[in-house]
């Protein structure tokens, strides 16, 4: 019997972004890990609801999926989260699959995109590659989906890691947060702004509360300071930086023995 690798995210109803995100790591890991079958998990049950309502697909939470696991018969399971940060989503999702521990031989979870400093150190890197190339009046802005989570600390933390560049990290739902980086931009004279989601899909809060015309919307908040705002709605899971960092940690926990 085959191995298992659950590759597990919150998950989105946005079907164009999913299939240019999740969909395009699963199959880079069905590639690179041959020796597994690759299974889809979501961690928001609200997600879940309408993808079934929508589409007529029934996407299974972790908990679901390793009951499912069990009875056909693998004893190896490996999950790897695509969660950003190390938050309360992955925590619900680490901790489900935990529970089924004593019913396989192994059950091995891998890291979220930034757990040790050295993952943090490639996103700088890779954010300044994204950056480019910025005019004098430029500076790229990132929407984080944030959490009540103390892994909150993330964001401010790789914002404080790119100081010296135009590049700016903010949250949705915690600190910092969009209002927090407009006396800055103005400081540095900036004109433009390129607002990017931090998140792995461009799916609902890129859509709506950073890219849409609504009067709250990041990028309505920031031209009613002065800013001239272009909204990029691509999700980090499209980019092949942020993919080959999340086979990297999967081959950590498959090949590695963590």
């Amino acid at each position: 019997m085959k191995k298992a690798l659950i590759v597990v995210s919150f998950g989105t109803s946005y079907k164009e972004t999913r299939e240019k995100t999740i969909e395009a790591v699963e199959k880079r890991m069905a590639e690179r890990f041959p020796e597994c079958d690759v299974f889809r998990a979501f961690t928001s049950n609200m997600v879940i609801k309408k993808i079934k309502e929508n589409e007529g697909v029934k996407i299974p939470t972790v908990n679901q999926l390793m009951i499912e696991l069990k009875e056909k018969g693998y004893k190896e399971v490996f999950m790897q989260p695509l969660h950003v940060i190390n938050g309360s989503e992955y925590s619900k999702a680490f901790h489900q699959a935990q529970h089924f521990k004593n019913d396989f031989d192994v059950i091995k979870v891998g890291k979220p995109l930034m757990t040790e400093f050295e993952d943090y150190e490639e996103i700088v890197e890779w954010l300044r590659d994204l950056a480019q190339p910025l005019k004098e009046n430029e500076a790229v802005v990132l929407m984080g989906h944030g959490t009540h989570h103390a892994a909150f600390t993330a964001y401010a933390c790789l914002d404080h890691m790119l100081y010296k560049d135009p590049v700016f990290i903010c949250a949705v739902e915690s600190y910092p947060g969009v209002d927090t980086v407009v006396e800055k931009l103005k400081e540095a004279n900036i004109e433009k702004v390129y607002l990017h989601p931090f998140m792995l899909v461009a799916g609902d809060h890129a859509t709506n509360d950073m890219a849409s015309d609504e009067e709250d919307s990041w990028k309505s908040q920031l031209t009613k300071e002065g800013f001239v705002v272009e909204p990029i709605l691509k999700g980090m899971g499209e980019y092949p930086k942020i993919q080959n960092m999340f086979l990297a940690h999967a081959e950590k926990v498959i090949e590695g023995g963590e």
